[in-house]
């Protein structure tokens, strides 16, 4: 297992002795809502902190698990199949790291076993912790695909995500109905145009 996977991906930004409490964060949320003109005491806004609070939690779950441990569960061997293993169309619902505003889309992950398969579901559940952080879609690309070519050794990883995002579409430039692909390559998937062209023709 990489130095970087170890020092990056497996240990949190914050810890717990740091981390601030559910009532500070309701208070903050009181504050935001005092900032828009609002007012928190009112009817229709008493209980909205609590509610966001749960929201939040649901939203940043990933950083509380850990996507090399779901793999590590799942370890059996490939016996004699060498072709490629993909999973299509993984929702991927996440949060921007600059400005906290939802990125929607699908992940295609594809690898290649040397000796190693996981269940399928494990795959997704490796998207899934990853999207369920802070991000940016290049990161969380390159996230997926380094913690399986890690874990699994496989001969190769490829992770494709298409995905749309509303700090884009919704304010800012406000170009609605655009999204973005990015791609990330390892192993075979990079050095074998055929293999890479395979795994584009079944993703796209």
């Amino acid at each position: 297992m990489s130095a970087t996977l170890q020092a990056v991906e497996r240990v949190p930004l914050v810890t717990d002795v740091n981390r601030p409490s559910r009532a500070e964060v309701e208070a903050a949320i009181r504050t935001i809502i005092r900032w828009t003109g609002d007012d928190p005491e009112r009817d229709g806004l008493i209980e909205t902190p609590g509610r966001v609070v749960r929201a939040l939690e649901e939203f940043y779950v990933g950083y509380a698990q850990d996507p090399v441990e779901i793999l590590l569960k799942a370890f059996r061997q490939a016996g004699d199949y060498d072709g490629m293993i993909v999973l299509r169309g993984i929702c991927v619902e996440s949060h921007c790291e600059h400005h906290m505003q939802p990125i929607t889309g699908r992940a295609w992950v594809a690898y290649v076993p040397a000796d190693r398969v996981v269940g399928i579901s494990k795959l997704a559940r490796v998207v899934e912790v990853y999207a369920k952080r802070l991000q940016t879609q290049e990161k969380l690309t390159a996230q997926i695909a380094n913690t399986i070519n890690d874990v699994l050794k496989p001969m190769g990883v490829g992770v494709i995500i298409k995905a749309s995002h509303r700090c884009m579409t919704a304010r800012g430039v406000s170009k609605p109905n655009t999204d973005l692909v990015t791609s990330h390559m390892l192993g075979c998937f990079r050095d074998n145009i055929l293999i890479r062209q395979e795994f584009l023709g079944i993703a796209v």
